[in-house]
C-alpha cells in the first residue's frame, strides 16, 4: 500500500468524550479501537459533504491524553468491575437481568488527512473552516460517547494545517503539530513484532498460535530467582529474546527477590484492528431483520492485533502514526492498518 496523498491537516485536539464505548471485543476491554476514529472521521466527512462541502476525510491519528474507565474494585477482590445502571424493577419486585455495559471517560486529539476541492487557500478561510468542523464534530458521537463542550477551547483551537509537498517542509510541519499532542500518548501499530515473536515461539513449541505471542506478549511474568537459570536464559527457553527482556519494579509478592519482567520493552496492548468474515457476503435485502437493507451484509468476528503507547516526541513522521481502512471483501478482512507502507499482519480472529 502506498503512502497517502492528502492536502491538509486537520487537528481536532482535547476532544473530551463521555461513556464512550469500552469493551471493544469479546477478549479485550480498554481504549476503544482505531476503527472507532477513522468510522469517526467517515461520519464527519459525510455531515460536511452534506452541507456542500467538496472534502474528502481519510486517515486519523490517534492521541490520548486522559483515560477514565467508569470500574471500581469490589471488597475482597483483585479484579476491576464495570460501573453499571440499575434498570427499574420488574413487575414482580424482582431486579431485571443486567446486559454488562463498558463505559469510559477520555481526552483525546486527533490528526485527520484532509483532501478535497474546497480546502482553503488562505489563513482566514483556513481557521473558519477548522472552526466550523469542529463544531459539527462536537455535536456527534465518538466512540458511542458524547463529546462535551471542553472550557479551554480557547486554548486549544482546531487548526487546518496545509500539508507541504517537500520533505523538509513536512518535517517542520509535524515537528509544530507533535506539540498538540503533548503531553500524551500516540497508538501505532506493531503488528510485525507479533509476527516475529510468534516464529520465535514457534522454534521453541511448533504448536504455538499468534494468540499465545499475543498473550506472552503483553503478560506480566512473575519469575523467582535461581542459582543456575537467569530471567533472560528463562526468557529465551519460553520463545522470548533474551536481549528484550525488560525488568520492572514489582511489588514485594513473596519475597522482595520476585520480579515482573516482560517479553518486550514499551507499552505494548492487544488491539481490535478490525473483523474477519465467518458467512458469505449476502445480497442487500436477503437476510431478514438486517439494520440497512440496502447494503451487502456478512456476519463477522472481531480481528486482534498488537498495538503500542508511544510518547509523540518519539515519532518522526506523520505516516507512522496515521490509522487507515483497508478492506478486502474477497479475502473477508475489513482491518484497519497504521503506517506509510502496511502489509497484512498477523490476525487473530476471535469468535463472537
Amino acid at each position: 500500500m502506498k503512502p497517502e496523498r492528502f492536502e491538509a491537516v486537520l487537528l481536532l485536539p482535547r476532544l473530551r468524550v463521555q461513556n464512550a464505548n469500552a469493551i471493544s471485543s469479546p477478549l479485550t476491554w480498554g481504549f476503544p479501537p482505531p476503527s472507532a476514529f477513522t468510522g469517526f472521521a467517515h461520519a464527519l466527512q459525510r455531515c460536511m459533504n452534506s452541507q456542500g462541502l467538496d472534502l474528502r476525510f481519510g486517515s486519523v491519528a490517534i492521541a490520548c491524553h486522559q483515560f477514565e474507565p467508569q470500574t471500581f474494585q469490589p471488597p475482597g477482590r483483585y479484579t476491576q468491575v464495570f460501573n453499571l445502571t440499575r434498570n427499574p424493577l420488574d413487575k414482580d419486585g424482582n431486579t431485571q437481568a443486567i446486559v454488562e455495559e463498558g463505559r469510559t471517560h477520555m481526552e483525546v486529539s486527533l490528526l485527520i488527512t484532509v483532501s478535497g476541492d474546497d480546502c482553503p487557500l488562505n489563513e482566514e478561510q483556513c481557521k473558519a473552516l477548522a472552526a466550523k468542523v469542529l463544531h459539527q464534530a462536537e455535536g456527534m458521537r465518538l466512540a458511542g460517547g458524547s463529546i462535551l463542550p471542553n472550557p479551554q477551547r480557547g486554548k486549544h483551537p482546531a487548526q487546518w494545517i496545509d500539508w507541504p509537498t517537500n520533505r523538509e517542509g513536512q518535517t517542520s510541519a509535524f515537528a509544530q503539530m507533535r506539540r498538540h499532542l503533548a503531553p500524551g500518548f500516540v497508538l501505532v501499530s506493531r503488528a510485525q513484532l507479533l509476527a516475529d515473536h510468534m516464529r520465535a515461539m514457534q522454534k521453541v513449541r511448533a504448536e504455538s498460535t499468534a494468540l499465545d505471542a499475543l498473550l506472552d506478549l503483553c503478560a506480566l511474568h512473575y519469575t523467582p530467582p535461581t542459582s543456575d537459570t537467569s530471567d533472560a536464559e528463562r526468557a529465551a527457553s519460553e520463545g522470548g529474546d533474551a536481549a528484550d527482556v525488560e525488568a520492572v519494579n514489582a511489588p514485594a509478592v513473596a519475597s522482595k527477590d520476585w520480579t515482573v519482567s516482560r517479553r518486550k520493552p514499551g507499552w505494548l496492548v492487544p488491539l481490535p484492528v478490525g473483523y474477519a468474515a465467518i458467512s458469505p457476503l449476502y445480497a442487500p435485502g436477503e437476510v431478514k431483520n438486517a439494520r440497512d437493507n440496502d447494503t451487502p451484509f456478512r456476519f463477522v468476528e472481531s480481528v486482534l492485533s498488537l498495538g503500542e503507547w508511544v510518547g509523540p516526541h518519539r515519532i518522526k513522521n506523520l505516516q507512522d502514526l496515521l490509522w487507515r481502512h483497508h478492506a478486502q471483501p474477497e479475502a473477508g478482512l475489513y482491518l484497519t492498518h497504521n503506517g506509510p507502507a502496511v502489509s497484512s499482519p498477523t490476525p487473530i480472529s476471535t469468535p463472537v
